[in-house]
C-alpha cells in the first residue's frame, strides 16, 4: 500500500557529528535528499525531529537541571533543527513550512492541525518543532500525537538499525527482528525504540508505526511505495496494512 501522508519522526542526535552533537552539514544533506525522494513522489510529509543533538531535558535532569527548564530548552533545541532542516530542504527547492507548538514569532508559525493539513495538501513539507508545548513529554510522543492529529496514513521512526529487535542489536549479534509486533507486546516487552505513551497514542487511534533504518539509501522512499523495510508496529500482526 502506497503512504499518501506520514510523520517522519527522526532523533536530534542524528544531525550531530560523530558524537552526535551540534548540526553537522553532511546529516542535514544525506537526510534532505532521502526526503526529496520522497517528495517527487508526491507525498505529503510532516516532520518531527528531536533536539537531543543540543540539549536534552531528561538527561540535564538527572545532572541537577530542573527538569521543566530542561525540557523547555530541549523544546527550543527541536526549533533550530527544524530550521537547519528547512534550510537544508529549500535548497533542493523544496517548498517547507516549520510550525511550532508555542509562539516563535517570525521564524515559524503556530501549530495547528488544520493548518498543516492544508499546506501537506498544497505541497509544503512541514516541520512540526517544540515537542507537545509541554514538559515531560517526549519528541517520540509528540511525533505520534501530530501523526494522529495531521490524519498521517503512518508513523515513520526513523532509526540507526533495521527496525526492532528482542534484544539491542548493537550489543547481540543473535538480535532477532521482528517484521511485524502488536501495540500491545511492544508496550509489555518495554521496547526502548519509542516511549510507552507513544505506543499507548498510537495503540488507542489505530495509527500504525514503521521503525526502519533512515541511513540506509533509498529505505524511506521505499517504504512510502509499500515496500516495507523495517518492523510495523499495528493491532495484531494479522492486521492488514
Amino acid at each position: 500500500m502506497k503512504l499518501k501522508r506520514i510523520l517522519l519522526k527522526l532523533s536530534g542526535e542524528y544531525l550531530g557529528d560523530e558524537n552526535g552533537v551540534g548540526i553537522s552539514y553532511e546529516k542535514l544533506e544525506m537526510y534532505s535528499n532521502e526526503i526529496l525522494k520522497a517528495y517527487e513522489l508526491s507525498t505529503q510529509i510532516a516532520i518531527v525531529i528531536g533536539g537531543g543533538n543540543i540539549f536534552r531535558g531528561l538527561k540535564g535532569s538527572k545532572s541537577g537541571f530542573d527538569r521543566v527548564i530542561g525540557d523547555q530548552i530541549g523544546m527550543l533545541a527541536t526549533v533550530i533543527n527544524s530550521l537547519a532542516l528547512k534550510w537544508s530542504l529549500e535548497r533542493k527547492n523544496i517548498k517547507v513550512k516549520v510550525y511550532s507548538a508555542f509562539v516563535v514569532n517570525s521564524y515559524t508559525e503556530l501549530y495547528n492541525s488544520q493548518k498543516v493539513i492544508k499546506d501537506l495538501e498544497q505541497g509544503f513539507v512541514c516541520l512540526l518543532s517544540g515537542g507537545t508545548g509541554n514538559p515531560y513529554f517526549t519528541t517520540d510522543t509528540a511525533g505520534a500525537l501530530r501523526a494522529i492529529e495531521i490524519k498521517a496514513d503512518a508513523l515513520l521512526k526513523g532509526t540507526k538499525v533495521d527496525g526492532i529487535y528482542d534484544s539491542d542489536p548493537l550489543k547481540n549479534p543473535k538480535a532477532k527482528l521482528y517484521k511485524t509486533i502488536s501495540y500491545k507486546l511492544a508496550i509489555q516487552k518495554n521496547l526502548e525504540v519509542m516511549d510507552i505513551t507513544a505506543f499507548t497514542l498510537c495503540q488507542e487511534n489505530n495509527m500504525p508505526i514503521i521503525v526502519f533504518n533512515i541511513n540506509k539509501k533509498e529505505n524511506l522512499v521505499n517504504i512510502i511505495k509499500g515496500n516495507i523495510c523495517g518492523t510495523v508496529v499495528k493491532g495484531t500482526v494479522n492486521d492488514g496494512f
